[in-house]
């Protein structure tokens, strides 16, 4: 568990519901991952030109950036990659501005993460600041979630 700050950025990816019902994540991600040739050029990349990150940015229903409703079972969500402050989302794929955040960063490596990294939070004497984000690291293939404690 580390803290990190990250200024506000943007995701291109696909967009889906809880709505749309159980399995709809994955099939975000298969869709995002079949058709990434038509977004790679807008990837925000590392000096080294690796990837600055894939998300899996999460919002409530009003795209507030708050946490998912009803007990974190009801939101948005957007299968997507850091993408440059002028990228314009192509045809079909949608484009989220994302604030930015001071985070709890866990790595997911096991399937309590979420409500154990909860439980340290509020131990703490925080609370969430705004919705939990997936993360995954090009460079290592890491995969984490990303616990907003305040706005920046």
């Amino acid at each position: 568990m580390e803290r990190i700050i990250k200024p506000a950025f943007a995701v291109i990816g696909m967009e889906g519901s809880t709505e749309d019902g159980p399995g709809f994540i994955p099939a975000l991600w298969e869709k995002a991952n079949s058709r990434f040739p038509e977004v790679a050029a807008l990837a925000k990349t590392n000096e080294d030109g690796s990837l600055c990150g894939i998300w899996g940015a999460m919002s409530d229903m009003n795209r507030s950036f708050r946490p998912w409703d009803d007990g974190f079972t009801r939101g948005l969500y957007l299968a997507g990659v850091e993408v440059r402050d002028d990228a314009q989302p192509p045809k079909g794929w949608v484009r989220w501005d994302i604030p930015g955040f001071e985070y709890i960063r866990v790595a997911a490596d096991a399937p309590d993460v979420f409500p154990r990294t909860l439980e340290q939070i509020a131990a703490e004497g925080l609370s969430l600041a705004g919705a939990v984000h997936d993360f995954t690291d090009p460079v290592s293939g890491t995969s984490y979630m990303c616990f907003p404690v305040r706005k920046l």
